[in-house]
């Protein structure tokens, strides 16, 4: 019988919140009993088993991502966009490391179907709607927009800009700045 209160919703966040906290590769269903002082067999009620429960975390996390992004980019074109666009993944990255980190989790093809992974490349390419690119260079700039933003984020949260300078704020206003002009001059083939 499952434990009142707990549902499937509820164990997620709670994994989300102990991801942010102490990190997506720490995330277990056992250390998930421990936050709710249940025994683990009290989870599986709800949760298949740890791949379970990190699966549902990252597509927490896309879907949160993903209604940033949305919000941020209603009424925006062009620098103003792309700008509002990589700032919600270096915002979100910093606010909640371990959802990050889980929206990076490798989903199997049904998970991957089923989240809001679709919904970031449809709004990379809105934002790359006030760019003069045609196909397959369109694709190129998708790419190199994820790159450069999980590159950036995933370094600055590794302490990698701590103790230089400039300060890593100067220096991503100047990245964004540079992916607006290379965007706008892309190179031909």
């Amino acid at each position: 019988m499952a434990r009142a209160g707990l549902t499937a919703e509820r164990l997620t966040r709670a994994g989300a919140e102990l991801a942010d906290e102490v990190g997506f590769d720490q995330v277990t269903v056992s250390a998930l009993a421990r936050r709710f002082d249940v025994k683990v067999a009290s989870l599986y009620s709800h949760l298949e088993n740890s791949q379970d429960l990190r699966t549902r975390i990252a597509l927490l996390a896309l879907e949160e991502l993903a209604d940033r992004a949305a919000d941020a980019l209603a009424g925006r074109s062009g620098k103003d966009a792309l700008a509002a666009f990589a700032n919600v993944y270096r915002d979100y990255a910093r606010e909640h490391p371990g959802r990050y980190a889980a929206a990076r989790f490798r989903l199997t093809p049904q998970a991957a179907a089923a989240s809001a992974g679709g919904r970031h490349a449809q709004m990379a390419r809105a934002v790359l709607r006030g760019y003069d690119l045609a196909e397959p260079d369109r694709t190129h700039a998708v790419r190199l927009l994820g790159s450069t933003f999980h590159g950036y984020v995933s370094l600055e949260a590794a302490g990698g800009f701590a103790h230089s300078a400039p300060d890593s704020q100067e220096s991503w206003v100047r990245i964004v700045d540079a992916l607006d002009a290379l965007l706008r001059n892309w190179p031909a083939p």
